[in-house]
């Protein structure tokens, strides 16, 4: 779990022999190749009974995840 401007998150990492199909990465809109390790993300969701947002999942390049609050989001 990562606290955020934008509220709480689950963060996991995501090695390269696990990632298996291409993801658009939310940070930069370039596409994360199969085989990259990069972090996948959703937000918390108090609402929720299971307190997850799961349906909110998104790849992140590790990078782009690290700077997203110095960015604006495209």
């Amino acid at each position: 779990m990562e606290e955020w401007s934008d509220g709480d998150w689950v963060v996991r990492q995501i090695t390269g022999a696990t990632s298996t199909k291409p993801y658009r990465c939310p940070g930069c809109d370039q596409l994360i190749q199969p085989g990259t390790p990069h972090v996948v993300a959703w937000p918390v969701d108090p609402r929720s009974f299971a307190g997850t947002g799961l349906d909110e999942r998104r790849h992140w390049h590790t990078a782009c995840w690290q700077a997203r609050d110095r960015r604006r989001r495209r």
